[in-house]
């Protein structure tokens, strides 16, 4: 007898499909599993069989052929446990070969008492099976809130194989759960930071307004004291909500991971990710025998955030320069490559030496002649051409930290106008057809197409051009940053005060790193 059952596998953060072809012949006993299944795979013999059995479920004593196609696709992990048990037992007739399972498909690992136990990926998966036509998905009970974000799609979800048999032999029905859609609409955390908590640095809070309005890379550089980590924390709370599709992205690359939180079906708040610097290289951007996403993966539709950027590993640092120019990485390994999405804002802060106080109003610095240069050049300056924005964080007065009486603007104040800055452009480039997601993310063309600049624009960033010594992509970066300086403004025409502003956001380039 010969039956196919539906289930799927992962590649990257996408799936596919994978049928479970099970021939059962009156022979001697065997249990054979082929179809290019890796350890965990081969290894859900011994599961499957003890897992029937404990559930008080005959095991047939036949020679069974399980083989998962296609066959030319490496097939990984233990999701695959329930879809082949049940092929073996249509084959045995304890579950009814009339059964529609061309609408079917079946994820979840086995243990040997016969429950079913949670996998990493559900929603990946379950996004696979809809692709394929198929319109109910049983996965374990654990993965039912994550996998039920799937519009159109009716997941059950599953504890036992005992309740899976019974429900198809209709005996006792599994309810579907139902997405509940205030996940998405309520419950976004209130943020406990606030930038109304940040005493002075107006120039750096408003660099940071301007980032996020237009999605721009930013590198804040200051002595330590000076809040740079404090303003960076509370990057997050300005940047516009996520939406649906970004909340489903997100979620699959966290589910892949496996660090998706019990009590978190979707991710709807934007990720931070602040790692330390003593991580490597695959750690940052992904990686390993079996490949999975890295720090850039799971700060995709958010914040990568790396403090102390010249601690940084010289590896760690360059690996990033693909991700920035493309928004994803590919990890490429002999067995294939996978490629994750990587679209991130990053957020950078950094001494000026050493020791911290090059340039201190008050403190003097300590490094020997040359080290500052020396610690400086420790980031590339193609790493550094992907930062648009890179801004000085002096010290707070001490005028400043008494004002306690009045608080700075708050957190939802800026996010106001960052959404209205978003909206303006976005409404400019429908307009055209082009799906550009943020200013940051215009090509050479599209800036000379979209970043128009009135005439005494044009005449100052001339003369910007000529005394900084200024290169062509130092131009690009600077009508780009006024581009979405005159958003905030609502100017479709970039005039001479929003290319002003975004020369004083390079203005370090000179200072710091010796070009423009």
């Amino acid at each position: 007898m010969l039956s196919k059952i539906y289930t799927a596998a992962l590649c990257g953060i996408d799936g596919f499909e994978v049928t479970v072809e099970c021939s059962a012949q009156k022979k001697l006993p065997l249990l054979e599993i082929i179809g290019l299944a890796d350890t965990a795979v081969k290894e859900a013999k011994e599961r499957i069989r003890a897992a029937a059995e404990n559930s008080g479920i005959r095991f047939p004593n036949l020679e069974i052929i399980l083989n998962l196609a296609p066959a030319n696709r490496r097939k990984e992990g233990s999701a695959f446990d329930v879809a082949m048990l049940l092929g073996v037992l249509v084959c045995g007739g304890t579950v009814p070969a009339e059964v529609d399972f061309e609408r079917m498909a079946f994820i979840g690992e086995l243990s040997l008492s016969g429950e079913v136990r949670g996998v990493d990926g559900a929603l990946c998966l379950c996004l696979a099976a809809k692709e394929h036509g198929r319109t109910e998905v049983f996965v374990p009970a654990a993965n039912a809130a994550e996998a039920s974000a799937v519009p159109g799609v009716h997941v059950y979800p599953v504890r036992t194989v005992m309740e899976l048999v019974r429900h198809l032999r209709g005996e006792v029905l599994i309810q579907p759960v139902k997405f509940d859609e205030r996940i998405f609409t309520e419950g976004r955390q209130s943020f406990p930071l606030d930038f109304s908590d940040v005493k002075g640095q107006e120039l750096a809070k408003r660099a940071l307004e301007i980032a996020a309005a237009g999605g721009h890379n930013i590198l804040l550089i200051g002595p330590p004291g000076t809040g740079k980590s404090m303003l960076a924390k509370r990057f997050p709370t300005i940047l516009p909500e996520m939406t649906f599709d970004e909340a489903i992205e997100s979620t699959k690359i966290h589910s892949i991971a496996g660090m998706l939180p019990a009590d978190t079906p979707l991710i709807v708040n934007r990720p931070f990710r602040a790692p330390h610097h003593t991580l490597s290289a695959v750690s940052l951007v992904g990686g390993g025998a079996n490949p999975k996403p890295g720090e850039i993966s799971l700060a995709h539709c958010g914040v990568l955030f790396l403090d102390e950027l010249p601690e940084f590993g010289k590896t760690a640092m360059e690996s990033l320069r693909q991700p920035l120019e493309d928004g994803r990485v590919t990890i490429t390994r002999a067995s294939g490559k996978v490629t994750y999405p990587a679209n991130f804002t990053l957020v950078c802060a950094m001494n000026p030496c050493r020791c911290g106080y090059f340039s201190h109003p008050t403190r003097p610095c300590t490094c020997k002649k040359g080290d500052v240069q020396k610690y400086i050049s420790r980031i590339s300056g193609p790493l550094l051409d992907r930062i648009d924005i890179q801004v000085e964080v002096s010290p707070v007065d001490f005028d400043d930290l008494q004002k306690r009486s009045s608080a700075g603007e708050s957190s939802a104040t800026i996010r106001a106008r960052v959404n209205e800055a978003r909206r303006f452009a976005r409404e400019r480039y429908a307009q055209n057809g082009d799906k550009i997601r943020c200013n940051a993310d215009l090509t050479a063309r599209e800036t000379e197409r979209y970043c128009v600049l009135s005439d005494g624009a044009r005449t100052l960033l001339k003369t910007a051009f000529d005394a900084l010594g200024m290169s062509a992509r130092g131009y690009d970066r600077i009508l780009r940053l006024g581009r979405t300086i005159a958003d905030l403004d609502r100017s479709e025409l970039i005039t001479e005060t929003h290319i002003s502003e975004a020369i004083m956001l390079r203005s370090l380039d000179k200072k710091y790193f010796g070009e423009a």
